[in-house]
């Protein structure tokens, strides 16, 4: 197996140290490290650039991980590909779980996050008559064929990628296995408080890649709608509890509705703009101005 580890990191140097270390400590030598940075501020490129076990240094302008992703892919040469956030550090059964998962009939693998909230093994769902595994792209690797079949992530999508690419991996017929040996633990554990949500983006996305990957049937909008539901009832308990103020909870609904209109929207337009069935009309081949500056060390190298 040629692996080639894609490690995506924002303003997180210290925990980067650490996950890169890993690597090297994990993974064969043959293993080609690819980090992609950006845009950070913290003094990443500098200490990127001094280590001689990063073979690849990407930067980008984007604040957007399908991005990342995708400037990675496209620098990646190995027949396996992993995706890695650069909080996150390999334990030492990931290399070995990835090698012996792709070696049976499974195209996709991934694993578990310990140290927050990950998808675990139970991850399979139904939607309109597909089953659909879903995974973490902070942790998934990839058969080289499928992400070529995927044309990589869409990058109208500012979050939950990895959920459509579960949909669309699900659509082309490729296996996804999860393999519990491989985990990774991150850097960054919970302290104990709540993320605050960005409601307008989950229905965006939501909207967006129910939209583009079956079309406007009615069950697309009546997942939506039930799904908003929910999380409707879930604010007012809130509001009731005195954690949300009912000002903040109108404020809510309000982008939810207009951003899941706009993402359905835009869904049914990329469905129509690339009709194939990988069904990602902003992957990889769409643009080649991702990176701001590419260092290669194999190029020095070889």
């Amino acid at each position: 197996m040629e692996l080639s580890v894609v490690v995506s990191t924002l303003n997180d140097r210290e925990q980067l140290l650490s996950c890169l270390d890993a690597l090297a400590e994990r993974t064969p030598p043959s293993t080609e490290v690819i980090v992609v940075n950006g845009p950070s501020s913290d003094g990443t490129s500098g200490i990127v650039r001094e280590r001689a076990d990063v073979d690849v240094l990407v930067e980008i302008s984007e604040r957007n991980p399908n991005v990342s992703r995708n400037a990675g892919l496209g620098v990646a040469t190995g027949d396996v590909v992993a995706f890695l956030d650069g909080e996150c550090t390999v334990e030492a059964s990931w290399y070995d779980a990835i090698e012996r998962s792709l070696e049976t009939e499974c195209d996709v693998v991934t694993g578990p996050i310990t140290g927050r909230k990950s998808i675990g093994d139970d991850g399979t769902r139904t939607v309109v008559r597909r089953r659909v595994t879903f995974f973490d792209a902070d942790n998934v690797a990839f058969d080289r064929t499928v992400l070529s079949a995927l044309d990589g992530f869409d990058e109208y999508l500012e979050d939950d990628g990895a959920r459509d690419c579960a949909h669309r991996v699900a659509g082309l017929g490729f296996e996804v296995s999860w393999e519990g040996e491989m985990a990774v633990r991150s850097e960054i554990g919970a302290d104990g408080g709540t993320p605050t949500v960005d409601w307008g983006a989950r229905y965006r996305s939501l909207s967006y890649r129910l939209a583009k990957n079956y079309g406007p049937r009615p069950s697309v909008v009546a997942r939506t709608v039930a799904s908003a539901l929910r999380d409707g009832v879930g604010g007012v308990r809130r509001v009731v509890s005195g954690e949300e103020t009912p000002t903040g909870w109108v404020a809510d609904g309000i982008d939810v509705v207009t951003n899941a209109a706009a993402g359905l929207r835009d869904g049914l337009r990329a469905r129509y703009a690339d009709r194939s069935a990988r069904r990602n009309p902003n992957g990889l081949s769409v643009r080649h101005d991702r990176a701001v500056r590419l260092y290669d060390r194999r190029e020095s190298d070889g």
